[in-house]
């Protein structure tokens, strides 16, 4: 080992929205982490294994931080990001340029509650018209809180991006690599195919279905270099799977189509899937059932 090598845990977070699975997927040059306008797409911490040269980084992609917990669903979202916090070496803040919300101070005042440290990604510069105005809100973002780096970005373009990856990674404790050079993430192929498939749902239908669907793999067989998919959407009102199928079922069709598509270039080999829309009352407001949908604890 190399008396150079850096290897530890950054947890990317931040309130939603502001492009957290974004930046982890530029980071690791593939997609990852799924991505939507809408806020909360992310529901698990997702490891992003990142193997360079002078080292190792492990990123953290988290759920948003936010300020709703009228229900389990919300709870478990707060409670998944919170404990990634403790638990690194290295913390990713994330905020959206010119912008501060109630929810940025909630997830600054959580991260001044421990002692690791902190390099502030200003993201979505490319939006900013009024350059003029960067410098002034950065300097402002320095009194806040005593930051390893303040770095300002763009994930969607990949503008400093170098930049951030060689600041991550030399604020990392020298030591060996953790995982293999190969691997990518700690996540099965199970877990990305449910993501692919809820990822088509939250791009279709962000205002008729929110946060009332999670998906269930119940078949996942490789046969001769195809695989086979079953999956159950779970809703929690018959009018939402009504939404979900559709005329003629065309809508569900087409949800499936495109998850397959995505799965095929995730997963590079053909699969056939097949989906079905079921409904349970309230399950994102009942413990039990968010275990059983994978939502336990140790998500």
């Amino acid at each position: 080992m190399s008396d150079n090598n850096h290897c530890g845990y950054a947890a990317i977070v931040g309130r939603p929205n502001v492009g957290k699975s974004t930046l982890l997927n530029r980071l690791l040059g593939v997609r990852l982490a799924i991505t939507s306008h809408k806020a909360q797409t992310t529901r698990h911490t997702i490891l992003g294994i990142n193997t360079l040269s002078s080292g190792q980084v492990i990123y953290v992609d988290t759920p948003g931080i936010h300020e709703r917990s009228d229900n389990a669903m919300n709870r478990y979202l707060n409670r998944t990001a919170k404990s990634a916090l403790a638990d690194v070496d290295l913390l990713i803040f994330v905020v959206e340029a010119l912008g501060w919300t109630r929810e940025d101070e909630k997830v600054l005042q959580l991260i001044k509650q421990i002692e690791t440290p902190v390099i502030l990604v200003v993201n979505k510069v490319d939006r900013v018209i009024q350059k003029e105005k960067l410098l002034p809100y950065l300097s402002e973002m320095a009194k806040r809180h005593s930051f390893v780096e303040i770095v300002p970005l763009s994930a969607k373009s990949g503008k400093n991006l170098e930049i951030l990856e060689e600041l991550v990674l030399s604020a990392l404790p020298v030591g060996e690599n953790f995982y293999p050079e190969d691997q990518l993430t700690d996540r099965p192929e199970k877990f990305f195919a449910a993501e692919l498939i809820r990822e088509q749902i939250t791009r279709r239908y962000a205002k008729e279905l929110p946060y009332a669907v999670s998906i269930e793999i119940e078949r996942f067989e490789e046969l001769s270099g195809l695989y086979r998919i079953n999956a159950v959407i779970w809703v929690e009102k018959t009018g939402q799977k009504g939404i979900l199928i559709g005329k003629d079922g065309l809508a569900l069709k087409e949800v499936a189509t495109q998850a397959r598509k995505a799965m095929q270039q995730f997963f590079e080999c053909k699969v056939h899937l097949e989906l079905w829309v079921k409904v349970k009352k309230s399950w994102s407001s009942d413990e039990a059932a968010l275990v059983r949908l994978g939502y336990g604890e140790t998500q």
